[in-house]
């Protein structure tokens, strides 16, 4: 769906055309980009530029501030780890919105997933899972980012501590990430990554003193 904003003109622009104009700063389109976050939410779609521009128009015009939308744009951004977007969205709050509890809880969950304490996040969704179904993909999201903390840390791991980590799922929904990232197991072992795809080259370099060179350069002459 394309979203269009209404100009005091009479034209409209798309948000996208909106964002790159003066435009942005209008608090008469917040509504139209409060909508936008919404469509984000339940189509699994993401805009990093129009959510960022909802929190700066919370910060000109505080009375405007919804709480609901706020929680959104920190859900989605968490959910494109390990890119930066949940720090620049983070910055972007209000002192009032930070002393929020609910924001207060996502904010430490996105510690606990920057610390890599997967197992611990899933216990403390457990304990929250409501303001999380509100995000279409939610947690496949986060499944991907820890997928490619996994593929980068290990080259093998127990399949018991694999699902652990994947927040407990099921085996067949396990064997589908293990699928999606070409991981093989063996028994309990899965393989991350082949062992021939971790045979580095070496590059050996020798320190030959000056005065052992003069000769050779002498020669030369």
């Amino acid at each position: 769906m394309e979203h269009r904003v209404k100009m005091e003109d009479g034209n409209s622009k798309t948000i996208s055309e909106m964002l790159g104009s003066i435009e942005r700063y209008n608090p008469d389109h917040l509504k139209v980009l409060e909508e936008y976050v919404e469509e984000q939410a339940k189509l699994g779609t993401y805009d990093l530029e129009a959510n960022l521009a909802v929190l700066k128009l919370y910060q000109f015009n505080p009375h405007l501030m919804n709480l609901d939308i706020t929680i959104i744009i920190l859900l989605k951004a968490l959910t494109n780890l390990p890119h930066t977007d949940f720090v620049l969205a983070k910055c972007s709050l209000l002192p009032i919105q930070a002393k929020e509890e609910t924001v207060k809880e996502i904010i430490y969950l996105a510690d606990i997933l920057e610390k890599c304490e997967f197992t611990l996040f899933w216990q403390r969704v457990d304990k929250n899972p409501a303001i999380l179904f509100k995000i279409n993909g939610f947690f496949d999201s986060i499944r991907k980012f820890i997928c490619h903390v996994i593929g980068g840390s290990f080259q093998t791991i127990k399949k018991e501590s694999l699902k652990s980590l994947l927040g407990d799922v099921e085996e067949k929904t396990l064997e589908s990430w293990m699928k999606k990232y070409g991981w093989k197991h063996d028994g309990d072992l899965v393989f991350i990554a082949p062992q021939d795809e971790n045979i580095k080259t070496k590059n050996i370099s020798e320190k030959i003193e000056f005065d052992n060179l003069a000769p050779l350069m002498a020669q030369c002459l």
